[in-house]
């Protein structure tokens, strides 16, 4: 026997996942993420017996329920299904997924749409953090169709604004979690920052890279790999985020000088896989740092000389652009804004199938 579950499959971003009214899934936490695990064929490497797509970028899932604070429309649970474990891992958040959580909440009802665009404001569970998500929505209906181009998807679709508010040290409790912009762990110059989603950055050359490889260059090489995860579990409790052995955060992100005219090169490990791109926020944390004076980005990213900081932060397949509206102070900065473009699509919209045993 087989159990229907609803939920909508969505790109959000450069990221795919499944997407669930809270109501629609079991209230045990167990139980729910062992029905995720069953939905996305979670653990084998190629997610054969799922709707996973063999890669942590599209195995995720989203849980949208109503507003549980007065200052949102709804709440936004991320979830990441590890591919290989019988892990659901909900420590971080995802920002390519949120892309699609304002389209998601108007069809499924939950907000009503206000015009040819509506913003929705969005209550990042995870984080305790706010976005709003400006979409459009002609003839009060979400539209997916449109011109705007993100790096790392083929072709053109309606614009998804991103806007996050007090991000800043969402996750691990401050911007800058060890109190300063630069660190030596294990002999390596680090920055570690969490503007919406902790982050190492790291010189790649300290580690024995360039930061102009391949995704599958640097996951074929064992020495890279080990070095960088022998930081990740040094650097976790430094950044309050306790044994991070078990979980998917911080990021590791290796630095290098870009070579496309954008502002920054890099190269990020999610932990454990090379991203084919950057995260949403993780992008978002790593333009920070590049402002952020004596950060280990220093003397290696292009900075504009005036005007309000737009970063172009580079990727094995393109750039991913950020606005920014920070302060600096004596110490650090602050962070006022931080905003950038997004684009989602809905793909499929009916009912997953699991074995009526995991959920009786």
């Amino acid at each position: 026997m087989e159990r229907a579950i609803r939920c909508m499959a969505m790109r959000g971003g450069t990221s795919k996942g499944l997407y669930f009214l809270v109501a629609d899934l079991p209230e045990d936490i167990a139980t729910r993420d062992a029905v995720l695990l069953a939905a996305m064929g979670s653990p084998d490497i190629r997610q054969i017996d799922g709707m996973g797509g063999a890669d942590p970028l599209t195995s995720k899932v989203a849980v949208v329920s109503p507003a549980s604070r007065p200052d949102a429309d709804v709440d936004y649970l991320f979830l990441q299904v590890v591919v290989d474990e019988p892990r659901v891992d909900p420590s971080q958040n995802c920002g390519n997924i949120l892309a699609g959580i304002a389209a998601f909440a108007i069809l499924r009802g939950l907000v009503a749409a206000t015009g040819d665009t509506t913003q929705v404001r969005i209550h990042m569970v995870n984080s305790a953090a706010i976005a709003v998500a400006t979409i459009e929505t002609p003839g009060g209906v979400p539209n997916f169709d449109g011109t705007a181009r993100i790096d790392g998807v083929p072709g053109s679709s309606a614009p998804v604004l991103l806007d996050f508010l007090d991000v800043a040290g969402s996750t691990c409790g401050a911007l800058l979690p060890t109190g300063n912009a630069r660190d030596v762990v294990d002999g390596i110059d680090v920055t570690c920052i969490d503007n919406g989603m902790p982050v190492v950055l790291l010189r790649a050359g300290d580690v024995g890279a360039t930061g102009h490889e391949t995704p599958e260059a640097l996951e074929g090489n064992a020495a890279v790999k080990s070095r960088v995860e022998q930081l990740r579990l040094a650097v976790g409790p430094l950044m309050n985020l306790g044994d991070v052995s078990k979980k998917t955060v911080p990021k590791m992100c290796l630095i290098a000088a870009p070579t496309a005219g954008g502002a920054i090169g890099t190269r990020n490990f999610i932990p454990h896989r090379v991203h084919k791109t950057i995260g949403v926020l993780g992008a978002v944390s790593v333009a920070t740092a590049c402002v952020l004076p004596g950060s280990v980005a220093e003397g290696i990213a292009i900075l504009p000389q005036s005007g309000p900081v737009r970063l172009d932060v580079e990727h094995p397949t393109g750039f991913f652009t950020v606005d920014l509206e920070v302060d600096v102070l004596p110490g650090g900065i602050a962070v006022r804004r931080s905003a950038l473009l997004r684009t989602t699509r809905r793909l499929m919209d009916g009912f997953v199938y699991v074995p009526a045993r995991i959920w009786p």
